[in-house]
């Protein structure tokens, strides 16, 4: 069985093979390593081989693993919140990758506020179009990130999707063609509090097509950790 370390080095390599087909190198693309189901000790492992940023999907797994990683680390959300545990959320991230309604934003902005803080917020977005995907839907992004921009303490850094989860990759690809024409597009908004500056999209069975798409972060998982329990 591979170290992280091991899993890690091979994974950089597949990143700057894919950077350098969309032109550009590997130090551009962010990688977030999901550490859902992961022990401690494995997650420890892994920022000790040159993990820098962490997302989990739960908060409550996330509050409970979080006591025992004292080395610094960014952590983003990446899996979908609900309003009620928004306040936790603030205490426990960095970045919220999965911001997909007014009022869970405004939920967001307010409990910002009462820490005199700002938020900072991915759009996460439904290119597939499965029903049973959390995102807004992709003719609903501008409107939703207008309406967003106008509250007080949420600074929305960029997009987010997941792909279609189907083993036909030319399926795929759409999706991450979608957003990256979505992000293109709201670049050109000038809007207070609005900056697109990360394009979140790609797994670890779609994370190369996503960066050729445009994609400069990718959150992976399985590809460094394993299969999960």
């Amino acid at each position: 069985m591979n170290t992280i370390a091991e899993n890690l080095k091979r994974l950089e390599e597949r990143i700057e093979k894919a950077a350098l087909i969309s032109g550009r190198k590997k130090e551009d693309i962010i990688l977030v390593a999901v550490t859902k189901n992961v022990e401690p000790e494995r997650i420890i492992e892994g920022i000790a081989a040159g993990i820098k940023i962490i997302g989990e999907n739960r908060i409550q797994e996330a509050e409970e693993k979080f006591k025992f990683i004292t080395r610094d680390v960014e952590k983003h959300l990446v899996g979908h919140l609900q309003t009620n545990k928004v306040k936790k959320t603030l205490e426990l991230f960095d970045l919220i990758q999965s911001v997909d309604s007014l009022h869970l934003a405004q939920e967001i902005s307010k409990r910002a506020e009462e820490k005199g803080r700002f938020a900072e917020v991915l759009i996460e977005v439904n290119t597939s179009g499965e029903v049973s995907k959390y995102g807004v839907k992709s003719e609903e992004v501008s409107n939703l990130v207008e309406q967003i921009s106008e509250l007080g303490n949420v600074k929305i850094k960029g997009l987010m999707t997941v792909g279609l989860l189907t083993d036909e990759m030319d399926k795929v690809r759409p999706c991450f063609v979608k957003l990256r024409s979505l992000f293109e597009f709201l670049k050109n908004l000038k809007k207070e509090n609005v900056e697109m500056k990360y394009l979140s999209m790609g797994m670890s069975s779609d994370f190369e097509m996503a960066i050729e798409e445009g994609a400069n972060m990718i959150r992976v998982g399985t590809a460094i950790f394993g299969a999960r329990r």
